[in-house]
């Protein structure tokens, strides 16, 4: 498994947080906060897969492009970043050595917490 930097989704949710569409959220809000899977996989099928990407800061290059296993790290509810989504991810991120991944949650964290 390669897990990279989605360099595209990241300038995505600086933008959102700077149009400031961020939800500053409590740390351990993200289980409550994320979409359920059903409503994850019906906003996909509307919005397609570049959609679904932008909002992934992890992009595992070994996946096929149309699955849900390629796409790693979400920052949002495919309408807001959530604060405490980036606090996962980074925690997570720093876990499991992507450390490409880790630094960016670091900066949209701290983008989040300058608003």
């Amino acid at each position: 498994m390669t897990v990279k930097l989605n360099d595209k989704a990241l300038r995505h949710a600086k933008k959102l947080v700077k149009d400031g569409r961020v939800v500053r959220d409590e740390r351990d809000d993200w289980s409550e906060h994320a979409l359920a899977a059903k409503k994850e996989t019906a906003w996909r099928e509307e919005h397609g897969w570049d959609e679904y990407a932008d909002w992934h800061l992890g992009i595992d290059t070994d996946a096929n492009e149309e699955t849900k296993a390629r796409y790693e790290f979400p920052f949002g509810d495919y309408d807001k970043v959530h604060r405490c989504a980036v606090i996962s991810m980074e925690s997570r991120a720093a876990q499991y050595d992507h450390d490409e991944i880790a630094k960016a949650a670091k900066e949209l964290l701290e983008l989040i917490d300058a608003e």
